[in-house]
């Protein structure tokens, strides 16, 4: 069985093989929110790429109950509701779990 570390960097090497320049988690947690969105491929502008961001935050942590799910708005967007905050967990911890969820996340869409 591999460690998260190990599923991390296949991950990386199966999504760099589409993608010119190599991959970072802020880039694939860009990807992710513009998935999730469901809007297409489009140019955001600072503040959406921003709410991108956020939407793949919660989307992959709403699985481990940091966030639910509460509406979609009239421009499409999705919106979360924070359950509990992430301010307990350590950077390191929370980009072990942003990690852990990713990998998740793409394991679920195969």
């Amino acid at each position: 069985m591999m460690d998260l570390n190990q599923k991390w960097d296949s991950l990386l090497v199966r999504l760099n093989e589409n993608f010119e320049e190599p991959l970072t988690l802020k880039s694939i947690l860009f990807l992710i929110g513009v998935q999730t969105l469901s809007q297409g491929v489009r140019e955001f502008d600072k503040e959406e790429k921003t709410h991108l961001f956020h939407i793949a935050t919660c989307k992959l942590l709403s699985k481990y109950g940091y966030y639910k799910f509460k509406l979609v708005d009239e421009d499409g967007w999705p919106h979360w509701e924070e359950i509990k905050s992430l301010g307990d967990l350590s950077a390191k911890e929370q980009k072990t779990l942003m990690k852990k969820a990713i990998v998740e996340y793409f394991e679920s869409t195969e």
